[in-house]
C-alpha cells in the first residue's frame, strides 16, 4: 500500500527528534538536551515522582496544590543523574504561598530558586540538615508575581557557581565547592493551594563558561547590591498587627 506523500511527511515529523530551543542564558553555554517535559495532559510525561501534595497534569500545565493533612509543602522530582546543567521551567502562582525549583547532590540538598508572591531567593541549601553546614542565601529580592501570570525560572550551574535568573530580567549568582557534586532528583514544590508548572528541560552544558561572562557577572553583582529588600520574616504579620491594634485603640476613644 502506498501512502501519499503528505502522509509520508507528517510521520517524519512526528517521528523526527525533538529540536527545541534551548533557554537562554547568561554563564553556561547549552549542549544537549537531556529531559524535556512540557507537563501537560497531552505530552509525554518525565518519570517524577510525588512525594507530597496533589499533581495533576492538565491542558495548560501541571497544577500543583499541598495537601493540608500532609504538613508539608507539595513536592515531585525526577530520579535522574547529572553533572553541569541548565534547568528551566515556567510558573504560575494560583494562590500558593511559594513555589520552588530546587537540585540535590546524590543524599542531600544542593540548590534552590524560591518565589512568592512578593519576593524571590536564590540560595545554596543547608547540605546537613542537623550538622554545622548552613543555607548561604545568595539573593533574596522583593518583586510581585501576580496570580495568574506566567513567569519563567532559568538556573545555570557550571563547576562551583550556579546562576539563576527570573523571568530574563532578575539574575542572582554564587559559588559553592558543594556545586562541583554531581547533581540529582530536579524538584518543584508548592506551598498552599495552588500554582501551575509547565515546559520543564534540563540541558547539559559545554566545559566552559561564555566568553562575556565576567563582564555580565560584574553587572549583576552591581544590581544584586541595590536590589530593592523584602520584608523580613513576620514583618508583614507585625505590621497588619500593629495597625489593627492602632485602629481598636482610636475606635475606643
Amino acid at each position: 500500500m502506498r501512502l501519499p506523500l503528505l502522509s509520508l511527511l507528517a510521520l517524519g515529523a512526528l517521528f523526527a527528534p525533538s529540536h527545541a530551543a534551548a533557554p537562554a542564558t547568561l554563564f553556561a553555554q547549552p549542549d544537549k538536551e537531556l529531559i524535556s517535559d512540557a507537563l501537560t495532559a497531552a505530552s509525554k510525561a518525565a518519570e517524577w515522582k510525588a512525594a507530597k501534595g496533589k499533581w495533576d497534569r492538565a491542558e495548560d500545565g501541571t497544577h500543583v496544590e499541598q495537601i493540608p493533612a500532609d504538613n508539608h509543602g507539595a513536592a515531585s522530582r525526577i530520579t535522574t543523574q547529572f553533572q553541569n546543567c541548565v534547568v528551566a521551567v515556567e510558573f504560575r502562582l494560583d494562590g500558593a504561598n511559594s513555589i520552588s525549583l530546587s537540585i540535590n547532590t546524590l543524599k542531600e540538598h544542593m540548590a534552590r530558586v524560591t518565589i512568592s508572591p512578593t519576593a524571590l531567593r536564590i540560595q545554596r541549601d543547608d547540605n546537613d540538615h542537623d550538622g554545622p553546614d548552613k543555607a548561604v542565601l545568595f539573593l533574596a529580592q522583593a518583586e510581585k508575581f501576580e496570580p495568574g501570570t506566567w513567569h519563567s525560572i532559568v538556573l545555570e550551574m557550571l563547576g562551583d557557581t550556579m546562576v539563576a535568573t527570573i523571568d530574563g530580567k532578575i539574575s542572582g549568582f554564587g559559588s559553592s565547592d558543594l556545586f562541583k557534586l554531581e547533581k540529582a532528583n530536579p524538584g518543584l514544590t508548592c506551598g498552599g493551594k495552588s500554582a501551575t508548572f509547565r515546559n520543564f528541560s534540563i540541558w547539559s552544558v559545554k566545559a566552559e563558561p561564555k566568553a562575556d561572562w565576567k563582564a555580565t557577572s560584574a553587572k549583576i553583582a552591581e544590581a544584586m547590591k541595590v536590589a530593592p529588600q523584602p520584608p523580613a520574616p513576620g514583618a508583614a504579620a507585625a505590621a497588619k498587627g500593629k495597625a489593627t491594634g492602632k485602629a481598636k485603640a482610636k475606635a475606643a476613644k
